[in-house]
């Protein structure tokens, strides 16, 4: 990815090393935390698990968060990148009526406080739709690599390319829709209704990359391959076979590996956020 002159973020707030402290605990019990790392993997909206209870027996000291220093290469390839969703968004916008409100990303380090609730970096990357900041770890890019087995710039750019998309989502009302619907329906169906939230903000991803590449020209070759691969690695029958030896596909809440990759191609290959309906599509 061809990220090295591009314009850096505004938004990013660096708060690694805040001093949050203590054993702070999404509530829930097991259960929970058995979800969390499910969300964790390139997350969607955690406040269902994390509104459900808070920090037990921690505390928190947040210094005031600036931008990240200019010699963590890390941290100003994803001001990068948010500053190229930001481009690409606010045209979109722009040439719907609209107008973009720019997200925050928090930089962390191990354990985060949100207005969606606490949250420790097992979590992973995810999108507060309450203080509409996307926040993220970035260790997580460790594992993206290792344990996930997706390697590459452009997979990490995917990462907060798909958060992005959930910030989408918030200001469209995408969001608030698919809580209420979850609130009268099935597990299953709830379940189900999640799936197309994530496999929707894929997709979204997807058309950042197509937008971005068409007028600033940011991708190297094997670079679509590179986010085609993360996405499918975090798919729920992947994660589920890893983590339990089957799957249960009533209990997917992101999408098969097939789903999240098959969503952000077209994406990529229209362009047109119109088709990224993955409500209306009978088999999505």
């Amino acid at each position: 990815m061809r990220w090295e002159f591009g314009r850096k973020s505004t938004n990013v707030e660096d708060r690694r090393g805040s001093g949050i402290s203590g054993p702070v605990a999404v509530g829930g019990g097991l259960g929970a935390v058995v979800l969390s790392l499910l969300v964790a993997l390139l997350g969607g909206d955690p406040s269902v698990i994390l509104d459900q209870g808070g920090s037990t027996g921690g505390s928190s000291s947040q210094a005031p968060a600036g931008a990240p220093p200019a010699e963590d290469k890390q941290a100003q390839f994803v001001s990068v990148v948010l500053a190229d969703t930001e481009d690409t968004w606010s045209d979109i916008f722009r040439q719907s009526g609209g107008d973009y409100v720019e997200p925050k990303l928090v930089l962390y380090s191990n354990a985060v406080e949100s207005a969606c609730g606490f949250a420790k970096s097992a979590v992973g990357p995810f999108y507060c739709p309450a203080d509409q900041k996307l926040y993220i770890d970035l260790s997580f890019y460790d594992d993206l690599q290792t344990k996930y087995q997706a390697p590459g710039d452009f997979a990490q750019a995917y990462v907060i390319a798909h958060e992005v998309g959930h910030h989408v989502q918030n200001l469209l009302g995408v969001s608030q829709q698919v809580r209420a619907a979850q609130r009268q329906v099935s597990k299953e169906e709830a379940n189900q209704l999640s799936v197309r939230q994530e496999l929707q903000a894929d997709c979204f991803a997807g058309i950042w990359a197509n937008r971005a590449q068409q007028s600033r020209q940011i991708l190297e070759e094997g670079d679509i391959e590179e986010a085609i691969n993360a996405a499918s690695s975090v798919g729920d029958d992947r994660l589920q076979k890893q983590a339990q030896g089957y799957v249960v596909p009533d209990s997917f809440t992101h999408g098969s590996a097939a789903q999240r990759a098959r969503w952000f191609k077209r994406g990529v290959e229209s362009g047109n956020p119109e088709q990224c309906d993955a409500f209306s599509a009978e088999n999505p």
